[in-house]
């Protein structure tokens, strides 16, 4: 019988780039297919179809469409949390506004990069126990972060900035998300400028 951990783990690492390709063509395939069909009826077979390839290729990488959504979940988290690294890892902007609208800036970068994935997720689809320990240890990484640089910048007059960084990091991610995935296109612009202003004033205080 197969366990839980291997519905959502592929059959195998592609070792050739021809091979690389085809799954990349899996995973792209399956993301238009859950956001136009839904998660539900978002077959294996659709995917294949779409990815114009045979079932039978599409088993070889992935056993079922549970292990390719953990894949796309998991590459988004990954990218995710490597473009906050490297703004992290560079100098930061003096001002508040400059940094906020830093964080701003990646998280809708990063999230514009696959809007069909989100509209996945908006359906709530099912998710591994250890994809869902890993999306709560990057939260709790970046408010960790977040908390010490509040607590050091001079502009930051809340109270309770451990408090203010679970706000700060949960407003970015739950506002960009769902805007980021409606149908229609989303003025980034906009919606950074208005993200960026509501924060900077409640942490001004």
């Amino acid at each position: 019988m197969t366990s839980g951990k291997q519905r959502l783990q592929p059959r195998k690492e592609p070792l050739q780039a021809r091979a690389e390709l085809t799954r990349q063509r899996i995973l792209t395939a399956a993301a238009h297919v859950f956001a136009e069909h839904g998660y539900a009826a978002g077959t294996t077979n659709r995917i294949a179809e779409q990815a114009r390839v045979s079932i039978g290729s599409l088993y070889q990488y992935y056993p079922n469409k549970d292990a390719i959504l953990a894949e796309l979940v998991t590459r988004h988290l990954d990218a995710g949390a490597a473009a906050m690294s490297r703004r992290r890892s560079g100098a930061l902007p003096e001002s508040l506004e400059a940094i906020i609208r830093l964080f701003v800036h990646t998280s809708i970068e990063n999230h514009l990069e696959d809007p069909h994935l989100l509209r996945v997720m908006m359906e709530q689809p099912p998710l591994s126990a250890a994809l869902l320990e890993k999306v709560a240890r990057f939260q709790e990484a970046d408010v960790a972060y977040v908390r010490e640089l509040f607590e050091r910048h001079p502009e930051v007059r809340v109270a309770d900035t451990a408090m203010a960084a679970r706000v700060a990091v949960s407003a970015i991610e739950f506002i960009v998300h769902p805007l980021v995935a409606e149908p229609g296109p989303v003025d980034a612009t906009r919606l950074e400028n208005e993200l960026v202003a509501m924060l900077t004033r409640y942490l001004r205080g």
